[in-house]
């Protein structure tokens, strides 16, 4: 029997089959696509309809190789949406979280609720992007869009509905918005209601492993097959998170991708002032487990120095060049210059230079900057866990693209002088099949998984010193 991963990130797309063989997971890369936001309409935005045709077009390549899968789920990064209007269609753009639409709404959200209450309510770190800031630029751009909306769906909820006509909010993602009770783990009606954003639009939220339904008659014809859409955990560190390939009680994890996401799995919120002042995040998880963790800029800096150099240069030849490079300077990678830059380069320079520290030239030396402010900020972010957890962590294990950065691995086991895990690179598809697999049955729970996932992909291991 295969599972399908459709597993679409910030930069790219892919569609993953999994099975279990000789008693171990197996995964089939069938069909691999880019991604990326466009301006239109003086917006930047995601092209929701090129991205659904892509969706289409990997699951006709399953079809083509003869490897159809029996259950689907899809997963995407959070906090952007889609509103509909009473016949389901879209209402405006699908503006993403990078739009600077948002910047000034965090005067309008807190003259109805204080910054602290909006933690002790949600435990959801102050990030200017979020759902809460995104609605509220809506509401005050453009009320008629609100107004007129009946729906709102997180993006791999609106693909679910294409393909189902079912309309399913899913719990991981529907935290990222800030307006999910960190208590309840529903939806705070009261915040709503303060905020003034109609609740009526929200929808029930459903937990990961939750069958969503059968693809409608049309899209089973266009694609050459019939298949269940499942629920895994929809935000996709949330899946990576389900294939963390330990079972330690207490382990500390880095998805490392376009955002590094740093953090533990915890069952009880921590949402005091001092975990505020961190801006630590408490998202959401499989199995009612919360992800306290901190969003960290991530390898974004590294893809847009990439993409300025013209892609003369690869991943790891950029890893190379930064590990001859001799430069000392960092840059504070949490700095919002460095969120949507019009130049990452010009960013980085002015950053050093403003801040007295020898500016960085050559492509190494701009790696080797980035590269080296990502594990300084995960070293602070390892001691500001350690503080508010009382635990002390052995290891730190690193999932996702990021664990095929060498130089970054190394260089973040000196900085934290923690062991460092690296692998599986495709946690995100991984632990979306692994809650497929557990709710069908394959594993009896998430240890199980785990320790199956362990056993089947590559983990490196780099010395702390």
């Amino acid at each position: 029997m295969y599972y399908l991963a459709v597993d679409i990130g910030a930069s790219s797309g892919r569609h993953m089959l999994g099975c279990i063989h000789n008693g171990k997971l197996e995964l089939e890369e069938v069909y691999r696509f880019s991604n990326g936001m466009i301006k239109k309409n003086g917006q930047l935005c995601w092209d929701t309809e090129r991205l659904f045709q892509e969706i289409l077009n990997g699951l006709k390549a399953c079809a083509k190789i003869g490897k159809v899968p029996t259950y689907m789920g899809i997963d995407t990064w959070a906090v952007d949406f889609v509103l509909l209007d009473q016949d389901d269609q879209m209402l405006g753009d699908t503006v993403g979280y990078r739009d600077h639409r948002t910047e000034g709404m965090g005067k309008y959200v807190y003259e109805q609720i204080p910054l602290l209450e909006l933690y002790e309510r949600t435990g959801i770190q102050k990030l200017p992007f979020n759902t809460v800031y995104q609605l509220m630029a809506v509401k005050t751009q453009a009320p008629t869009t609100l107004a007129d909306a009946k729906s709102l769906l997180m993006i791999p909820e609106y693909f679910n509905f294409l393909l189902t006509g079912v309309k399913k909010a899913e719990y991981t993602n529907a935290t990222s918005t800030q307006l999910v009770n960190v208590g309840s783990k529903d939806w705070d009606d009261e915040l709503i209601r303060l905020l003034g954003y109609p609740r009526e639009i929200f929808q029930a939220i459903s937990k990961p492993g939750t069958f969503v339904g059968m693809f409608t008659e049309q899209i089973a014809n266009e694609v050459g097959f019939a298949c269940e859409v499942l629920l895994p955990a929809t935000h996709d560190t949330a899946s990576a998170v389900v294939a963390v390939p330990s079972n330690a009680e207490d382990t500390l994890y880095l998805s490392s991708g376009t955002w590094s996401l740093m953090g533990v799995e915890r069952m009880d919120p921590d949402t005091s002032a001092a975990s505020m002042a961190y801006n630590f995040s408490h998202e959401g998880g499989y199995d009612d487990r919360y992800r306290y963790l901190k969003n960290i800029m991530g390898l974004w800096m590294i893809q847009e120095l990439k993409r300025e150099l013209g892609d003369a240069y690869s991943f790891a030849e950029l890893c190379e060049l930064a590990a001859e490079s001799e430069i000392s300077s960092l840059v504070d990678c949490q700095d919002q210059r460095f969120l949507a830059p019009k130049s990452m380069i010009a960013e980085v320079q002015g950053y050093c230079a403003e801040n007295g520290m020898p500016t960085p030239e050559s492509p190494g030396e701009l790696a080797a900057v980035i590269y080296n402010s990502l594990a300084a900020c995960y070293a602070k972010t390892v001691d500001e866990l350690e503080t508010m957890t009382g635990k002390t962590y052995e290891a730190i294990h690193i999932i996702g693209g990021g664990a095929n950065a060498d130089y970054l691995n190394e260089i973040t086991a000196v900085r934290t002088k923690k062991d460092v895990y690296a692998g599986p690179t495709e946690a995100t598809a991984i632990g979306n099949l692994t809650v497929q697999m557990l709710v069908t049955g394959v594993f009896a729970n998430l240890q199980e998984a785990r320790k199956c996932i362990y056993e089947s992909f590559e983990i490196r291991h780099y010395k702390g010193e």
